[in-house]
């Protein structure tokens, strides 16, 4: 299990906190995504959403969809009856609305205040589920995986997309550094919180990644786990299935 990471020093739970920090940051967090990552984001995202073609998902759920980008990739590459996507943070959801609005994708598209551990859906709902860069941000990371286990169709897939630490020198140097000063350092340039983007590499560290969230996958009733380790571990892709 993961070790709780927060955002602040408050009695508020993880759930609120980082609703909190994420209403704060959404103003600048597309344009900060796209600084930090050097666009290299986008091309994990493709990938991802690649993974669900053969699929062919009618009815998709993404969750911590925050100003929708992977919702948006998902309906560009399969072509999808309907998307819902889910987040914590009205703030983050207010530019994605305003996003999907300019891309007339407001109709089959839609956006609702929610979390993984509470989906206000009913259970075998989904073909289809994505998290990109959310599951480390789950207040109960087992509790969060179960409940999207709920909610997915028998033989629906899940696709997750998340950081984690590279294992290699000399990338883990580097990463490490990057992560640990230039990425605080740059947040707190451009947005209004301080904490955000150092609660970012922490909450990094704490995140079970590769097998143990494999395992995690396993024991919340996902079957035939995957684990695919991006631009050498920075990143990952995890895919499970509910059996039929």
């Amino acid at each position: 299990m993961s070790n709780t990471v927060t955002p602040y020093q408050s009695s508020d739970g993880k759930k609120e906190q980082v609703a909190e920090m994420f209403d704060n940051i959404a103003p600048k967090y597309d344009f900060l995504n796209q600084l930090l990552s050097l666009g290299i984001h986008k091309g994990w995202r493709k990938k991802s959403v690649k993974l669900l073609i053969p699929f062919d998902p009618k009815f998709i759920l993404d969750v911590a969809t925050g100003t929708g980008d992977f919702a948006i990739e998902a309906n560009k590459r399969l072509n999808p009856t309907k998307i819902i996507g889910v987040d914590i943070s009205e703030g983050m959801m207010k530019f994605g609305r305003e996003k999907l609005k300019k891309l007339k994708l407001d109709s089959k598209i839609e956006l609702k205040l929610g979390d993984s551990e509470n989906l206000p859906f009913s259970d075998n709902s989904f073909d289809a589920i994505t998290v990109g860069f959310g599951v480390r941000n789950f207040e109960t990371l087992e509790k969060g995986m179960a409940g999207m286990f709920r909610v997915l169709k028998p033989g629906g897939i899940v696709v997750i997309l998340e950081f984690s630490r590279p294992r290699k020198f000399p990338i883990k140097q580097f990463y490490n550094f990057y992560f640990n000063h230039v990425t605080p350092f740059i947040g707190k340039l451009f947005s209004k919180d301080n904490r955000a983007y150092t609660y970012l590499p922490e909450s990094v560290n704490a995140f079970p990644d590769g097998d143990t969230f494999l395992a995690i996958m396993k024991k919340t009733g996902f079957s035939d786990p995957t684990w695919q380790p991006l631009s050498f571990g920075i990143a990952s892709i995890y895919t499970g299935r509910k059996p039929q």
